[in-house]
C-alpha cells in the first residue's frame, strides 16, 4: 500500500508550533486515529512509527505529533507539564477536525496512555481509546526520576538524564503530575477502552494495567503483550497492536469498506519513506508493491531489497524476459531461464575494454543458465539477444533524468 504522508505544524498548548506527521492510506480513510508518544520520545519511535504503517495498512488515518519541546517541536520542554501534553493533544485533534476529520480513535503510549485517557473527554467524537504499557497515575512517572526529584523539589530544577537524553525538568511538573489522577476520569470515560500491556514491562509495572482496567466501565478490553518490552522494541509485536487495534476499533467507528485506490500510470512508480526504520521505502508500481532497504551493516534493517539490488533485479528480470520472447518466436526449447548478477567497484586501470582510465567504474556481473534442448548455435544467440534487452541497452546509453520538486 502506498502511504500519503503529510508533514504539517500546528500551534500547541503554549501557542508554539508542534511538528506532526499525517499518514493516509491511498483511499479515504475509515477513520483518523491520534497517536500520543511516550515520556521523552517523539512521534518517530520505533513504536510510534510501526503502529502508524500497520494501522494505515488497515485503512486508517494517522496523526502522530511531538509534543512542545521534543521532537521537532518548538517550545521548551522544561515549561511543559502533564497538563500541557494533554492540551496538545486537544489542539491536535483541533487540528485534524478543522482539516480532515475529528480523531474516532485515540492511542497513547506509556505517559501518553495517560493523557489521552485524560484528553479523551475534551475530544467529543472519540468513540475508542487504546493506551499502551500507560501508568494509571501520571505521578507514577515520578519513580523515573529517582533521585534527582529530591533535586527538583529543593533547587525548583534539575536537569535529568532519560533514555541517553537530557531534560530540564521543573518543580511545577511534579506539581502537576502529582495533582492530575486519572482513576475519576477513566470512570467516566463513556468510550470504548483497550488496554495493552506486558506483564514483562520493567518501567511500568502491570499493576497499573489492571487498575485502570478495573476503573474503567464497560465496553472494556485487555491484550496481554507477553514478552514485548516497554518501548514495544519488537517489530511484531508492534504489528501485533496495530492488528488487534484496527480488528477492534472497526467495531466502533463505523468502519466502511473502502473505495479501491485509483491505478497510478503505467510507467510510474512511486517511492516513500515508510518511517519504520532509518531507510525503508515503500515502492509501487499500480497494484504492485516492493520494499526497499538497506542491511543493517549500512544502518538499515535489512527489511527489503538495497537500490542495487533492485537495479540488478531489473536487469535480471529484463534479460528472461527478452530471452524468453525470443525463443518463443524462433520456437525454440528453452525450458528455463536462471540469471544471477553481482555487482562491485572495480579500478578502471583493471579493465581492459573500457574507455575509462582513471578511477573506479561499475562492474555488473551476469550469469545466464538456459535449460532446455538447445544446441550450441541456439545457446549462442540467445546469449547474443541478452544484450539486447532494453535495460541492457538503457545502462550502455546516455540517459537524462530531470528532477524538479513538487
Amino acid at each position: 500500500m502506498t502511504t500519503q504522508t503529510n508533514l504539517i505544524h500546528f500551534p500547541g498548548a503554549f501557542g508554539t508550533a508542534l511538528a506532526a506527521r499525517l499518514d493516509l492510506p491511498p483511499t479515504a480513510p475509515i477513520a483518523h486515529a491520534l497517536f500520543a508518544h511516550c515520556f521523552t520520545c517523539s512521534k518517530d519511535s520505533l513504536a510510534a512509527a510501526r503502529i502508524s504503517a500497520a494501522l494505515v495498512e488497515h485503512g486508517f488515518g494517522v496523526l502522530r505529533f511531538d509534543f512542545t519541546g521534543l521532537g521537532g517541536s518548538a517550545g521548551d520542554f522544561a515549561n511543559t507539564n502533564f497538563s500541557s501534553n494533554v492540551a496538545d493533544l486537544v489542539a491536535a485533534a483541533a487540528w485534524l477536525r478543522e482539516h480532515h476529520q475529528a480523531p474516532r480513535v485515540l492511542i497513547g503510549h506509556s505517559l501518553g496512555g495517560a493523557a489521552v485517557l485524560a484528553a479523551a473527554g475534551q475530544i467529543a467524537e472519540a468513540a475508542a481509546v487504546a493506551t499502551i504499557g500507560a501508568p494509571f497515575d501520571p505521578g507514577h512517572v515520578q519513580h523515573l526520576l529517582g533521585s534527582a526529584a529530591s533535586e527538583i523539589a529543593a533547587n525548583g530544577e534539575a536537569e535529568v538524564t532519560l533514555v541517553g537524553r537530557t531534560f530540564r525538568i521543573r518543580k511545577q511538573f511534579l506539581d502537576d503530575l502529582a495533582a492530575n489522577g486519572n482513576g475519576e476520569r477513566i470512570g467516566h470515560l463513556r468510550k470504548a477502552l483497550l488496554v495493552f500491556h506486558s506483564p514483562r514491562d520493567t518501567t511500568v509495572d502491570i499493576e497499573n494495567a489492571a487498575r485502570i482496567y478495573a476503573a474503567a466501565r464497560h465496553p472494556k478490553s485487555f491484550v496481554s503483550l507477553d514478552t514485548a518490552d516497554h518501548l514495544l522494541t519488537g517489530k511484531a509485536d508492534a504489528a501485533y497492536v496495530a492488528a488487534v487495534l484496527a480488528a477492534w476499533a472497526g467495531r466502533y467507528v463505523n468502519a466502511t469498506a473502502a473505495k479501491p485506490a485509483p491505478i497510478p500510470a503505467t510507467g510510474e512508480v512511486t517511492v516513500m519513506e515508510t518511517r519504520e526504520g532509518r531507510f525503508t521505502q515503500d515502492i509501487s508500481a499500480g497494484v504492485h508493491h516492493l520494499r526497499a532497504d538497506e542491511p543493517a551493516t549500512a544502518g538499515g534493517n535489512d527489511s527489503g531489497f538495497s537500490p542495487y539490488d533492485l537495479l540488478l533485479a531489473s536487469l535480471g528480470a529484463c534479460t528472461s524476459m527478452t530471452l524468453r520472447m525470443y525463443a518463443e518466436q524462433k520456437k525454440w526449447p528453452l525450458e528455463r531461464i536462471t540469471v544471477r548478477l553481482r555487482h562491485d567497484k572495480i579500478h578502471a586501470r583493471d579493465c581492459a575494454e573500457c574507455e575509462t582510465r582513471e578511477g573506479k567504474i561499475d562492474r555488473i556481473e551476469r550469469e545466464i543458465r538456459l535449460t532446455g534442448n538447445l544446441d550450441d548455435a541456439q545457446r549462442t544467440r540467445l546469449m547474443e539477444i541478452a544484450d539486447k534487452c532494453p535495460v541492457h541497452r538503457t545502462l550502455h546509453a546516455e540517459v537524462l533524468i530531470k528532477t524538479r520538486m513538487v
